[in-house]
């Protein structure tokens, strides 16, 4: 019943937000806001110990996510957009492993829906403009570092250990969309 409720809700904003899209300010705030609640879901989970993190490995993040870099709001729109995806993508896949809750994810999924939601109408129309910027260049060296975290799960057979290191990577993850969002005003 809350799903259904939730869904419902998510929708609704969705819709609204479509026409208002053009309004960078009101699209920083309800990312903020969006990305806040991803980040406190995330640390829901329950944790496994700590020897896990010692299996990380560099997943090739690109330079622009180490540093502070200056992005063009269209750019920042195109990286966010692009990380997004892959991070709802990574999040379906089998976590059955983890002992996490069903309920959480799902509650992730749908704020992460939402975003993505929120963001497509402009991220098509920059698209559109085929103008191509440093947020391609980002873009393409994301696509490889989601790449290498998918591969990462499949060659730990998605065990507990490995998505304690991708849950690690993910949280950073959402440190950095957060730092783009500022670029996000009118």
């Amino acid at each position: 019943m809350t799903h259904r409720c939730l869904l419902q809700m998510v929708l609704l904003l969705c819709f609204s937000t479509t026409a208002l899209s053009r309004s960078y300010s009101l699209l920083r705030f309800q990312q903020r806001q969006s990305l806040a609640v991803c980040q406190k879901l995330l640390w829901q989970l329950p944790s496994t110990p700590q020897h896990c993190l010692e299996a990380r490995m560099d997943f090739q993040m690109p330079e622009e996510m180490k540093q502070a870099q200056q992005f063009r709001k269209e750019d920042a729109i195109l990286v966010m957009y692009e990380m997004l995806q892959h991070i709802f993508g990574i999040l379906t896949r089998d976590f059955s492993s983890t002992g996490w809750s069903e309920t959480i994810i799902e509650d992730l999924l749908v704020e992460l829906y939402g975003q993505m939601n929120r963001l497509e109408p402009v991220q098509k129309e920059i698209m559109q403009k085929q103008n191509f910027t440093m947020g391609d260049t980002t873009v393409l060296h994301l696509r490889k570092c989601y790449f290498n975290l998918v591969q990462y799960l499949k060659s730990k057979e998605y065990n507990r250990c490995a998505w304690t290191v991708v849950r690690v990577q993910i949280l950073m993850n959402f440190s950095f969309l957060m730092r783009l969002t500022d670029y996000l005003r009118d």
